[in-house]
């Protein structure tokens, strides 16, 4: 009798996921809130039949190799850049994604950031805390207003056009750059399609949608921070690798921007003694934009649901390439 197939789960998912497992193969999962090491990784991928994986876990052709069994890593998220696609494909293993059912959690998130940065709710709050709030004045804490204001969503993908339809209902002029152009929403929701710089420039708010590939990593540098309209405030919930930190800090230390709400990084957890941890006009997030109980259990049924789907011999629901010849898909 053949025995069931194997799924390591490189980190702990909400149980839903587990569960649809449970039902088709043996599942291992990896009990620390740490990654598993790279060496625990390899180790655990050579003697088993599908990944479930994060960000964190680096799917190269060294881990393939040591992999025989392996035919389908499912990404716990909407990115997939820690995974070798190409090499996967060549090797006949399935790599899948959780695309949409964290579209509108990461909406909310970025707007809650634009919203805090403006208003300097964190800020605020430390100086409640801390005794610094004296008593009620015309000139204390002032913030900038967001209704009415420019938002320049850079990549109108799905997260884009949610934070679009959220920016309407505060009345803003909405800017977007993007490869594709997008004329539903244009005449939808009355958004506009122009280049980076001239988005950059005549925006209040800047909110970053793009995914992570050879041409987005950086698109924020020393160079198109210089073009920012002076005041305005930059929103990441993307990818940490969009922006150049090191040209970041100065531009919020002494322009143009005035604020940031960042909710991913180029290294993460962020450094203790990362410079960004010192300003008081940017709001620091752990990574929350997907982090609600609805969200963060989808993505653990649609990654488990994919498994499940490879693993009885049929076609992922959410494929990011077909190993069966045709190539990267959607």
């Amino acid at each position: 009798m053949t025995s069931d197939p194997r799924v390591f789960v490189t980190r702990r998912i909400p149980k839903e996921g587990i569960d649809l497992l449970s039902e088709v193969a043996s599942v291992e999962v990896w009990p620390d809130r740490l990654p598993p090491p790279r060496e625990e990784l390899i180790k655990e991928a050579a003697r088993s039949d599908g990944l479930l994986t994060l960000l964190t876990d680096r799917i190269d052709q060294e881990l393939m190799d040591a992999a025989p069994r392996l035919r389908v890593v499912a990404n716990y998220a909407v990115g997939y850049d820690n995974i070798d696609v190409e090499s996967a494909t060549s090797r006949g293993i399935w790599v899948t994604n959780t695309p949409g059912v964290l579209t509108e959690a990461t909406a909310d998130f970025s707007f809650a950031l634009l919203l805090a940065a403006a208003r300097r709710v964190v800020e605020g709050d430390r100086a409640t805390r801390g005794g610094q709030w004296l008593t009620w004045e015309p000139t204390y804490m002032l913030g900038a207003a967001v209704h009415a204001k420019t938002l320049g969503i850079v990549g109108m993908g799905r997260i884009g056009e949610s934070v679009a339809r959220r920016a309407r209902g505060f009345s803003m002029e909405i800017l977007y750059t993007d490869p594709n152009s997008r004329p539903d929403l244009e005449v939808e929701l009355g958004i506009r399609q122009v280049e980076l710089d001239e988005l950059l420039s005549t925006s209040d708010f800047i909110s970053l949608h793009a995914p992570l590939n050879d041409n987005t990593r950086g698109l924020i540098g020393e160079r198109e921070l210089r073009v920012v309209k002076p005041g305005a405030i930059l929103i990441n919930t993307a990818r940490g690798e969009l922006v150049d930190e090191g040209a970041l800090v100065p531009a919020l230390e002494s322009g143009p921007l005035g604020a940031a709400g960042l909710d991913v990084y180029r290294t993460e957890p962020i450094p203790g003694d990362h410079p960004l941890l010192r300003l008081d006009n940017v709001v620091l997030a752990p990574h929350l934009g997907s982090a609600t109980v609805e969200a963060r259990t989808a993505m653990a049924e649609v990654a488990a649901g994919n498994l499940v789907s490879v693993l009885g011999g049929g076609r992922p629901q959410t494929p990011v390439n077909d190993p069966g010849g045709e190539g990267q898909g959607s």
